[in-house]
């Protein structure tokens, strides 16, 4: 079942609903790719990430790569059906700043939440959050 291109309707679809109510997913990726020569070859983390892929083709890779298109914007619709890409993200980056101030475990969440719920997600502010915190919390 193809999916309309943006030159055939001046949008991009990627995704679309079945008849039987299942989410399709497409995505075509017209780019080089190889798995021979130049740094592939040269640098061990590319090797190692060949390996665990189990790309031992060009063509492997491709389709990995493709796989990969797809499950970002899978993620990028959870997200936008969710709680939206901008909170989402501010959350993520919130338990960041908590573990960065020295949070861990419980107060890593505890933290994060407060300083979403200021408005202010700033080490200092973690900090500050975290000292303030009673030390059976802790």
């Amino acid at each position: 079942m193809p999916l309309p291109r943006k030159a055939d309707t001046g949008r991009y679809r990627l995704m679309k609903k079945t008849p039987q109510g299942d989410l399709l997913g497409r995505i075509e990726l017209p780019m080089p790719v190889g798995i021979v020569g130049g740094a592939t070859r040269a640098h061990p983390t590319a090797q190692a990430a060949l390996k665990i892929m189990g790309a031992t083709t060009a063509d492997r890779l491709a389709r990995v790569m493709a796989a990969v298109g797809l499950v970002q914007n899978f993620s990028a619709l959870r997200a936008l059906a969710t709680e939206g890409i901008q909170r989402g993200h501010m959350g993520l980056h919130a338990r960041n700043v908590a573990i960065a101030a020295g949070a861990t475990g419980a107060q890593i969440d505890r933290i994060a939440r407060a300083m979403v719920e200021r408005g202010e997600i700033r080490e200092n502010v973690a900090r500050t959050l975290l000292d303030e915190m009673p030390r059976k919390g802790r």
